[in-house]
């Protein structure tokens, strides 16, 4: 089960694609994702032990030097978070909504755990900036009094640091949609 996770997002594809190889030289971790991301960026996710994780994430600093856009080391995330940045969440059906808008990737990651952890919601999807300018986004269900509790705790995670663009709770949404979230 994967309970750690680190992420490096760099400015530059080539350096991110060597900072890759690095931190999995430089540590006992695993390549979760490694790709680019718009406009240009290349995003590094790997998980193991909070030791191994942490020390890859300081080595592909290191290696990454002033092409480090962010960085993050997320200890004992949620085994949602994971399946939903891969586009295979276990979710079977929609029922109300919530979405999360951010203009980081990092602060997509944090609210996404945040919100699952504190509420009985399911991550529909962790979107890393592929194809959305760079930004990042979460989509959740559960019952509506869970779902606006899991949008407020995720957008205040990020609220502070100006990286929440947006949120929305749906109530209810229109069955048509289903089949563009799912």
């Amino acid at each position: 089960m994967i309970r750690t996770i680190g992420m490096m997002e760099l400015n530059s594809i080539a350096r991110g694609i060597e900072v890759a190889d690095e931190m999995l030289k430089a540590a006992e971790v695993t390549l979760l994702l490694a790709k680019t991301i718009c406009p240009g960026k290349y995003v590094v996710l790997v998980t193991g032990n909070v030791g191994a994780v942490e020390a890859a994430i300081k080595h592909g600093e290191a290696v990454g030097e002033q092409y480090v856009v962010n960085k993050l080391l997320l200890p004992n995330v949620h085994p949602q978070v994971i399946p939903a940045i891969n586009g295979s969440s276990d979710v079977e059906r929609l029922r109300d909504l919530g979405v999360l808008e951010f203009f980081s990737i990092a602060s997509a990651v944090v609210a996404a755990d945040a919100a699952v952890k504190a509420a009985n919601v399911e991550l529909i999807e962790v979107r890393l900036g592929v194809g959305i300018g760079g930004k990042a986004f979460v989509t959740l269900t559960g019952e509506i009094s869970s779902v606006k509790n899991a949008v407020t705790v995720g957008a205040n995670t990020a609220a502070e640091s100006g990286m929440l663009v947006n949120k929305a709770v749906i109530s209810a949404p229109n069955k048509e949609l289903l089949q563009y979230l799912l």
